[in-house]
């Protein structure tokens, strides 16, 4: 009889990855996620944190893309 494809307990099987292992890095890709949203999405507006056009020119099609607002 062959063996079966599925891992038994016995066998060498995957361990699940606890929640508390997983936390501190989907807040930190939230964060970072957040941040590109702000930068494509708000930068060079009334809440603008860099003068200038640089940013607007670098995400300018990334914001029509998204479905944002530019001119």
């Amino acid at each position: 009889m062959a063996q079966p494809a599925v891992p038994t307990a016995g066998s060498s099987a995957i361990t699940p990855i606890s929640a508390k292992a997983i936390a501190p890095w989907a807040v930190f890709f939230g964060v970072l996620m957040l941040v590109l949203l702000y930068f494509v999405g708000a930068e060079q507006g009334a809440t603008a944190l860099i003068s200038g056009e640089g940013v607007h020119e670098w995400v300018h099609d990334g914001r029509h893309l998204l479905g944002f607002p530019c001119h």
